[in-house]
């Protein structure tokens, strides 16, 4: 299957590359990106063929492609992508409105491609473990389930610069945007139920700098069509010099007991001599991996991919919903799925 990536962008392209190049299904072709300086860049430091030009790109006819660029440009690469009978994994968000994810879904429907959205945290294998113990019935009835997904200011762990992360008009977003669509896509896989209200505070009360434009701080609750709740702290709260750059949590409450999820804890703490902080090194599994081959599989299998379109437009309802209730301080009730 040969793949490619378009845009280097997003601060998972370079992981992304990685796990590609590991696939041994695959054969990768080179990336795209329109940002001159960013497209040398990484070629030099991956060796990856760079094409100036996604239409250049495209003219090589890759089976399938990973979209890494800016939130608000997803929309429009996937068209471009779906017209040129292309396979997509979209990085999440799926897109900074609720119409722009609808249109990229039919979009991939009517050209008759792929659409996967990039939720690797469906790939982890503490967060498998915890949807059997559900799905097994051991804790009855699930009332709610306290939730975080913090993390730093994402250029912050970036080798390279990618300010866009703080203007709304190319991020969508902040804290927001950036971190309670993974959450929401476990809960909505996990309780089999769809959200039908959302209320949402969210500041400014991390990250108080120029330039930053977006919420760095928030706390978002769910209710779920089941009866379940949710409550999601997605701040950009892990200081500078935090072990890693972030994590999820989660804590399921049910009649018949307690789960606790915390994928981000298969690490080895290291202080080494020289550094200016403590470091995590990871050793669980590696959920961008499995997420990268189940999209390669599913192409190749021409079978539905664990993680739908679908699922990265509900997200983008939700966190849209969200933004609606901060601005009015006011739950907002979502339509029908």
């Amino acid at each position: 299957m040969r793949c490619a990536i378009m845009s280097f962008a997003h601060v998972h392209a370079e992981g992304y590359l990685r796990n590609l190049r590991a696939n041994p299904a695959v054969e990768f072709i080179g990336f795209a990106d329109e940002d001159a300086d960013r497209g040398r860049h990484f070629a030099e430091q991956t060796g990856a063929p760079w094409f100036p030009t996604y239409e250049a790109l495209l003219a090589e006819k890759p089976d399938g492609v990973i979209i890494c660029s800016e939130n608000a440009r997803h929309r429009a690469l996937a068209e471009m992508a779906a017209a040129a009978g292309a396979h997509i994994l979209s990085e999440k968000p799926l897109a900074t409105t609720p119409a722009d994810a609808q249109a990229m879904v039919e979009a991939c429907a009517r050209a008759g491609v792929t659409l996967m959205t990039a939720f690797p945290m469906r790939f982890s294998a503490p967060t498998i473990e915890a949807k059997k113990v559900l799905d097994s019935g051991a804790l009855g009835t699930v009332y709610g389930c306290n939730a975080t997904n913090q993390g730093q200011l994402p250029r912050l762990h970036s080798a390279y610069p990618r300010g866009w992360f703080t203007d709304p008009a190319l991020a969508g977003g902040g804290a927001a945007t950036d971190h309670v669509v993974h959450v929401a896509d476990l809960l909505r896989w996990y309780f089999q139920s769809e959200v039908t209200e959302v209320y949402a505070e969210l500041n400014r009360i991390f990250y108080q700098e120029p330039g930053v434009n977006v919420e760095t701080g928030g706390l978002v609750m769910l209710t779920f069509a089941n009866g379940a709740f949710a409550s999601i702290d997605c701040s950009w709260s892990k200081p500078p010099h935090y072990p890693t750059w972030g994590g999820l949590t989660m804590e399921l409450v049910g009649e018949g007991g307690l789960v606790i999820v915390d994928p981000f804890r298969q690490v080895m703490s290291v202080y080494a001599q020289g550094t200016a902080r403590p470091a995590w090194s990871y050793w669980g599994s590696n959920a961008n991996q499995a997420m990268v081959d189940e999209f390669v599989s599913a192409v190749q299998e021409r079978r539905a991919p664990a993680v739908t379109g679908h699922d990265g437009q509900q997200a983008a309802e939700i966190v849209a919903a969200a933004y609606r209730s901060a601005e009015s301080h006011q739950p907002v009730a979502l339509p029908p799925a």
